[in-house]
């Protein structure tokens, strides 16, 4: 057979990074790791193409030549789905569709031929055997959590490493806690469960063989979930293959905060690569923290725990949210203030949202509050919030407008890096493209925008100061020039939606 894998594209959101891509010539921050897992799982002797719509055009030809199409998606993506979906309809193309969208609202695409929903080493090799005997069926669905450790390693020939920033490989599968906003626990279960220390070692020699040298994205939603496997077995493996290897592979996860209550297990993550996490704070509000169950962050000092973070060498990247019932009118100056006291300077904020299944969206449910779909986007609310709805968009307009700011932006790298205690590695290998990178940021930032002067005394500042930091330093800034161009964007739609009073409450 011949298959098509087909990755929609993403918006222009805080994730997607797709203005700072442009500083250093990539198309995408991440490859799909979900389509190259699964392109492993097929047979061997099965043709196998991947577009990825991130980086290059999904063409007429390339469905035609398909016999099936796979496409696996996030929530975010779910425009350019329904758009793939109908091209695949037009032109005779047999649809296979799996993923978090699929699993989560497989009632929302009638025209897939087939829909394989769950994990893929679960159900995926029924549908295959089925599908090779001509008797396929619609749907195929299993709530099974397999063992990670009979997960292939990803078919990276079907890729060009070159056009993405970062790759990914993944861990685990789980998270130990039960938020009451996330479905992290409806698709992967409360169990973390874990690949070998033999299957991660793998997976980093095959980007290693294919040349790879930039970053390395561990994309488990919390990579912490079984701490002692991680001291005992990972983290060694990880460190003495580094060693053997010149370390390379900057590494960078996302983890619960109660990771700063273990200094052994952060100073074994420093040890074996990584200098990046990314947290989900949310809000310094303790009712709200009640609320949300999120009992990891309650009765703690949380910008306590994010300095220690930075002072043993991680920078912490920060998800915040607003919306909750228990959210005080001040919750907006608090948000703004902890944001930039922490030094956070990769701060996330998003209106609180009810993805379907999860115990929020039940909750509003049954009180009679949800009002639309959830779009993935985090920038509206798909439920009427008790906060009268135009205070709440525009208080989240305003810390936008406030942490993005050239001015504010600066300052906090500036905080973080006054904390920020990295390793002392050796200095990267120079390239020619660290040379174009410069050039554009010190055009784009330092003579184009507007906030030109901020960004000169942060630059003059970290050299004169920091010389080690300033990769970093150079880093979060063409960060804030994508964060900036969002936050504008973002602005702009909210300001329409109030004017034109399409409120909730």
């Amino acid at each position: 057979m011949k298959i098509l894998m087909v990755y929609p594209q993403f918006p222009i959101t805080f994730w997607s990074f797709k203005h700072a891509l442009k500083f250093v010539s990539k198309k995408s921050s991440y490859p799909p790791l979900g389509l190259l897992t699964v392109a492993a799982m097929l047979p061997a002797a099965w043709e196998k193409k991947l577009v990825d719509m991130n980086v290059t055009r999904l063409t007429d030809e390339d469905i035609r030549w398909a016999d099936y199409v796979f496409i696996s998606a996030m929530v975010i993506q779910k425009e350019s789905v329904k758009e793939v979906i109908r091209r695949c309809r037009e032109l005779g193309a047999k649809t296979v569709a799996g993923g978090p969208l699929f699993t989560m609202e497989p009632d929302d695409y009638p025209t897939v031929d087939h829909l394989v929903l769950g994990e893929a080493e679960a159900i995926l090799p029924e549908f295959l055997t089925d599908l090779i005997g001509g008797c396929a069926h619609r749907l195929y669905k299993s709530p099974a959590t397999p063992d990670v450790c009979t997960t292939p390693l990803p078919l990276w020939s079907l890729i060009k490493m070159k056009h993405y920033s970062s790759m990914s490989i993944q861990y685990s599968r789980g998270c130990p806690f039960n938020c009451e906003f996330c479905d992290i626990v409806l698709l992967n279960g409360h169990r973390p469960r874990t690949k070998s220390k033999v299957q991660i070692i793998a997976e980093l020699d095959t980007l290693y063989s294919q040349g790879w040298r930039g970053g390395v994205f561990i994309v488990d939603d919390n990579f912490i979930g079984n701490k002692k496997k991680l001291k005992e077995e990972i983290l060694p493996a990880i460190i003495a293959w580094r060693k053997g290897k010149k370390r390379p592979f900057p590494l960078n996860t996302e983890t619960s905060i109660n990771l700063a209550d273990d200094e052994e297990l952060i100073r074994l993550m420093v040890d074996a690569g990584f200098n990046a996490v990314f947290v989900g704070i949310e809000t310094p509000n303790e009712e709200s923290l009640a609320e949300c169950a999120k009992s990891q962050n309650r009765n703690r000092d949380l910008q306590a725990a994010v300095r220690k973070l930075h002072n043993f060498g991680l920078e912490v990247q920060g998800g915040f949210i607003v919306g909750f019932d228990s959210d005080p009118l001040s919750i907006f100056r608090s948000q703004i203030n902890f944001i930039q006291k922490s030094g956070i300077v990769t701060a996330m904020v998003g209106l609180l949202n009810a993805p379907p299944g999860t115990r929020l969206y039940h909750r509003l449910k049954q009180e009679n509050r949800i009002v639309g779909e959830f779009d993935g986007s985090n920038t509206e609310c798909n439920f009427i919030p008790k906060m009268k709805y135009q205070t709440l968009v525009s208080g989240y307009k305003n810390i936008l407008h406030n942490i993005y700011s050239s001015r504010q932006y600066y300052e906090r790298i500036n905080t973080f890096l006054k904390e920020f205690k990295p390793r002392k590695n050796k200095l990267a290998d120079f390239k020619f493209n660290y040379l174009k990178t410069l050039w554009k940021a010190f055009w784009i930032l330092g003579v184009w925008e507007n906030g030109k002067r901020h960004y000169w005394k942060l630059m003059v500042s970290t050299v004169l100061k920091r010389p080690r930091s300033f990769p970093v330093a150079m880093k979060l800034a063409i960060y804030g020039y994508h964060f900036r161009r969002v936050a504008d964007k973002y602005i702009g739609k909210t300001m329409s939606m109030r004017e034109t009073g399409n409120s909730s409450g």
